[in-house]
């Protein structure tokens, strides 16, 4: 059985690249930030750089993102997520 097997489907997710896939916030702590969609344009440790109707920085912690994969939307609690991307694939297990 390969590794991708033994993996869940969650988990896959949150390994990939975020960075050109479509995102939308679907709750924050902060009501600003809810609503926002667009592309995500870059990622740091802490927030997500996203162009929508104009260019936003939403912090992970804090939000829920829907991001889309393969035609599908799912659901992303960003705590999940609070690594720089390049360590993502250590820490998530």
């Amino acid at each position: 059985m390969s590794w991708r097997r033994r993996v869940s489907r969650r988990t896959r997710y949150l390994w990939s690249e975020f960075i050109g896939r479509e995102i939308r916030v679907i709750r924050a702590t902060h009501p600003g930030y809810e609503g926002i969609r667009g592309i995500v344009e870059d990622e740091t440790k802490n927030t997500l750089v996203i162009r929508g109707k104009k260019r936003y920085v939403v912090p992970k912690k804090g939000c829920v993102f829907a991001v889309r994969f393969d035609g599908k939307e799912i659901k992303i609690d960003g705590l999940k997520i609070v690594f720089r991307p390049e360590d993502r694939i250590r820490k998530i297990r």
